[in-house]
């Protein structure tokens, strides 16, 4: 019987699949590159939009008749003023504000204090398309948006997050530049705080992620046959000690997790404080999400074991996607609180075009104008998120005792 290989067997003038999909990579990756620029031109940055005398009112909880006083003092920030006449503040002026009206009795700044610990927020999901890195970006811009000094950490090589403030990882990311970077194993580890990048959101810096985080996964079980060790530890600790080396500078970590659980996402839970599981409320979506419990209780309980950390402030389910109308939603919904109580969390992320919208842009809700499309729906999208993200935000001010639990 003759032998024949399989690259005889292929129909001439065929090309591998492989040469297929990296040609169509770098034809994508340079479109979107394109259709970055048209968006945000000339320096192809993005910026984020200035907000009026009642949303800057609102985000530091004060009247908006006294943000108008402070605007005709001379000791305050001055705000920008619109062609309408109307004035606009930049979120550095509304920090600003905070700063200048915390002068008085009441703090206006929420930063942690000495005796309160740095917060890492795991956010996680076994199955992409749970709203994971959507949940990330907005849950690290709110807290932004509110004062908290934060970081957010891009852990998933697809680096969506990154894409979301920005960054075309494959053009703008270049080698070391991840959090890989920091945990690596061999001599060109570098410090975190080289790595961190400030973000067009003042107060919000980036790790950001591209396919090199990939790189962790296969070199850890290298290391661990081989029995090396070095300074930062086993696998499971590298990541809380990059993120410890630059915690004086930051109040909150949010880190959009892979969608799978392999040695990124375990290193991400043990230096973790809280964790964040996002589910879609789809029956195929509670199957899949039962079999990551299980395997992360499994593979979690090995590490523990071995002096991983894993007692955190809290770990909550959180309900993404949500569209009140859908009947069998709702029972799911139901069906997770019966089984789960307050570990799912009372507000939901709601299934909204305002997000898809925005994503189109690659914007937030947060950042992308009002005006650019259905008040209703804008409002909707928005409420659900303040919603959602103020329940994560009173459970950051339980673990540091400052509210009752």
């Amino acid at each position: 019987m003759n032998s024949t290989a399989a690259s005889d067997l292929r129909p001439q003038g065929s090309q591998a699949f492989d040469e297929t999909i990296w040609e169509d990579s770098r034809a994508l990756g340079s479109q979107l590159q394109v259709l970055r620029e048209r968006l945000f031109p000339p320096e192809a940055n993005k910026e984020l939009r200035s907000f009026s005398t009642a949303e800057t009112a609102k985000l530091i909880g004060v009247t908006e008749s006294y943000i108008r006083n402070l605007a005709t003092t001379e000791d305050g920030p001055i705000p920008e003023k619109a062609h309408t006449g109307r004035r606009r503040y930049t979120l550095e002026q509304v920090h600003a504000l905070r700063q200048h009206l915390t002068k008085g009795k009441t703090s206006y700044v929420p930063w942690r204090r000495d005796n309160e610990h740095l917060q890492v927020i795991a956010v996680t999901n076994f199955k992409g398309g749970s709203g994971k890195t959507t949940t990330a970006t907005h849950l690290a811009q709110y807290l932004a948006l509110h004062g908290y000094r934060v970081l957010a950490v891009d852990l998933d090589p697809q680096a969506s997050m990154s894409t979301l403030f920005g960054y075309q990882p494959e053009f703008d990311v270049e080698d070391n530049q991840t959090l890989y970077g920091a945990i690596r194993y061999d001599d060109e580890r570098r410090p975190l705080a080289e790595i961190v990048r400030k973000t067009y959101f003042a107060g919000l810096d980036l790790v950001p992620g591209n396919l090199e985080l990939h790189e962790f996964e296969h070199d850890t079980p290298r290391i661990l046959a081989s029995g090396e060790r070095d300074g930062d530890g086993l696998f499971f600790m590298r990541v809380a000690s990059a993120l410890h080396s630059v915690s004086d500078d930051y109040d909150v970590v949010v880190i959009d997790c892979p969608p799978q659980l392999g040695f990124l996402t375990m290193s991400a839970l043990c230096a973790s404080s809280s964790v964040l599981i996002t589910v879609h409320p789809q029956m195929l979506d509670v199957a899949s999400m039962n079999q990551f419990l299980a395997m992360t209780s499994q593979l979690l309980a090995v590490v523990r074991d071995n002096g991983g950390n894993l007692d955190y402030d809290w770990m909550r389910y959180l309900v993404t996607r949500h569209e009140p109308n859908d009947g069998p939603q709702n029972q799911i919904v139901a069906f997770l609180r019966n089984l789960f109580g307050e570990r799912v969390l009372t507000p939901m992320m709601v299934k909204s075009t305002a997000i898809s919208d925005a994503g189109l842009s690659k914007q937030t809700v947060y950042e992308a104008p009002r005006e650019s499309m259905n008040r209703q729906t804008y409002e909707r999208a928005i409420e659900s998120m303040d919603a959602v993200n103020a329940d994560i935000e009173k459970l950051i001010l339980q673990a540091w005792g400052r509210i009752p639990k």
